[in-house]
C-alpha cells in the first residue's frame, strides 16, 4: 500500500473526481465500472515480498454456487496441529491478494488459530476480473460454507476482516442475526463505518459521496444486528483509515464487545506491534487459551504500548 497520507487522500479524490466526470459524460454504467476498478485496485500477481507458501498450507478452489459453470475462488487452508484449535476465516481488503497477507495470516497462526483465507473473484488465482460489493459478499458466503462443512463446532469458528475485509466480515456476521450461533466471535481490524463516510473524510466536503458511490459497504448499520461477541482493533497511527471509524463501529456494536487501540499502530501493523495486547483481548473477550481470560461481557477500551 502507499505509504503516506497525501497519496491516499489524492487517490480517493481521483476516484470521486473521475466518477463526477463519468457521471456527466457517459452515464451510470461506466460510472459503476470505474468506481469498482478504483475501489478494489486489484493486483493479480504475487506481492513483491511473497516468497512462497509455508509448509502445511493447502491450496483450494471453491465454487461460488451450485451452477455447473460456477466461478471458483482460490483459498488457503492452514490447519493447526491441534485438531481442536479454533479456526479463523480470514477476509482481506483491497489491492493485495492472499500473497500480500501472509504475514498477518502467520500472526493469527501464532495466536493458536487454524486459518482459512480466500481471495475474492478477480484477486490472485480466483476466477473473474472485477469484484463488486455484491460479489465479495457472495464469495465470503461460499468460503463460509466450506468452513462450516470442515469445522462443525460453531464455538471454534471465528470471522476476521482487515480494512475493507472488515466490512465483508461484518456483512457475513450480520447475516447470522437471529439464527442459532454460527460463530464464536467477530474480529474487525483497521476498518470503517461505510465507504461513503471514509470518502467524505478523505476528500472535499462538497462532494456528495453517499449519492455518487454505488459500493456502499455500510458496516455501521449492519454491526448493530451482529449478535456474537465483537473485537474491534485499530492502530492509533493509521494514516489511511482514521481510528475514529473503529470507535464509531464499537459504539454501534452490541455487547459483548471490546475495542483495542494500538499505540503507534499503522493500517497494517497493529497485529504484530500490539501482539501481547491483541492476545490479551482475545482471551478477555473470547476466553481463548494463551491469554488471560476476563469477563465475557467486557466493553472496555484497551491500549497497547
Amino acid at each position: 500500500m502507499i505509504s503516506r497520507l497525501w497519496p491516499r487522500t489524492l487517490w480517493m479524490r481521483v476516484v470521486l473526481g473521475t466518477m463526477l466526470v463519468l457521471a456527466v459524460a457517459t452515464g451510470c454504467g461506466s460510472l459503476e465500472v470505474k468506481e469498482r476498478e478504483l475501489v478494489f485496485r486489484v493486483q493479480k500477481g504475487d506481492a513483491g515480498w511473497y516468497s512462497g507458501l509455508p509448509a502445511g498450507v493447502t491450496d483450494l478452489y471453491l465454487p461460488v454456487n451450485d451452477a455447473k459453470d460456477s466461478p471458483r475462488i482460490h483459498a488457503w487452508w492452514w490447519p493447526d496441529p491441534d485438531p481442536k484449535a479454533p479456526v479463523v476465516f480470514y477476509l482481506h481488503g483491497t489491492r493485495w491478494n492472499l500473497t500480500g497477507h501472509l504475514r498477518r495470516i502467520e500472526q493469527l497462526r501464532s495466536f493458536g488459530f487454524s486459518v482459512f483465507a480466500i481471495d475474492y473473484r478477480g484477486f490472485g488465482k480466483s476466477d473473474g476480473d472485477l469484484p463488486s460489493e455484491q460479489t465479495v459478499y457472495e464469495d465470503a458466503r461460499a468460503g463460509w460454507r466450506w468452513l462450516v462443512a470442515h469445522e462443525r463446532d460453531p464455538a471454534r469458528r471465528f470471522i476476521y476482516g482487515h480494512s475493507l475485509g472488515g466490512a465483508v466480515a461484518i456483512d457475513l456476521a450480520a447475516s447470522f442475526a437471529g439464527k442459532p450461533a454460527q460463530a464464536r466471535g467477530l474480529i474487525v481490524e483497521s476498518s470503517f463505518t461505510s465507504l461513503a463516510d471514509i470518502a467524505a473524510d478523505l476528500t472535499f466536503s462538497w462532494i456528495p459521496t453517499s449519492i455518487l458511490l454505488t459500493q456502499k459497504f455500510d458496516s455501521v448499520d449492519k454491526i448493530k444486528s451482529v449478535d456474537i461477541p465483537v473485537l474491534i482493533v485499530h492502530g492509533k497511527g493509521d494514516r489511511y483509515v482514521s481510528p475514529h471509524f473503529s470507535e464509531s463501529l464499537f459504539e454501534a456494536a452490541r455487547m459483548p464487545k471490546k475495542l483495542l487501540l494500538v499505540e503507534n499502530g499503522s493500517h497494517n501493523n497493529s497485529m504484530w506491534l500490539g501482539d501481547s495486547a491483541y492476545q490479551q483481548a482475545l482471551g478477555e473477550l473470547f476466553g481463548l487459551s494463551g491469554a488471560p481470560e476476563g469477563d465475557a461481557h467486557v466493553n472496555g477500551r484497551a491500549q497497547a504500548h
